[in-house]
């Protein structure tokens, strides 16, 4: 079972960015200026919340957390919802970033303030998919499975 945990780990991994030194200063940047003239939401629940309701414009999480699991669905939430999500190496890092006396395992930006131009500096490289791009591409496959079950007829029972 364990090592289907590790397994499993490095899949999400994979699906958040790694960061160089220079995004990584930018990611804490970021968090800090929108702590002071924009909001921010601390901690998984939150984070987790506010990548669901796609309100948020930003997510990191620490890579840190122990078990991982309390933290592995956010990049797959923030995947499907096309939320920039980034991984930064320390909790404390992270807390301090937020402005708690606290480390915290998730972080997400609601409302950028004055951060809006650092946040797309952030994202100029990345090409995450649309949330509404991946909306459609469902909708044309159930289009295009529909008239085949139209010419399907359903067997009628006779006694």
């Amino acid at each position: 079972m364990k090592g289907k945990q590790r397994f499993a780990w490095r899949k999400v991994k994979n699906m958040s960015e790694e960061l160089t030194k220079e995004k990584l200063d930018q990611v804490y940047e970021i968090i800090e200026v929108a702590k002071a003239t924009g909001k921010i939401k601390k901690g998984t629940n939150e984070a987790t919340k506010a990548a669901e309701k796609g309100t948020a414009k930003l997510v990191a999480y620490a890579k840190d957390v122990t078990p991982a699991e309390v933290v592995m669905h956010i990049p797959l939430i923030c995947k499907d919802k096309g939320v920039p999500c980034f991984g930064v190496p320390s909790r404390e890092e992270l807390g301090t970033a937020a402005g708690l006396t606290v480390p915290t395992s998730a972080v997400a930006v609601t409302d950028e303030g004055n951060a809006k131009k650092l946040l797309a500096e952030l994202n100029k490289g990345r090409s995450a998919p649309k949330a509404e791009e991946k909306a459609e591409k469902p909708a044309e496959e159930k289009k295009e499975e529909a008239p085949a079950e139209a010419d399907e007829k359903p067997e009628e029972k006779t006694e």
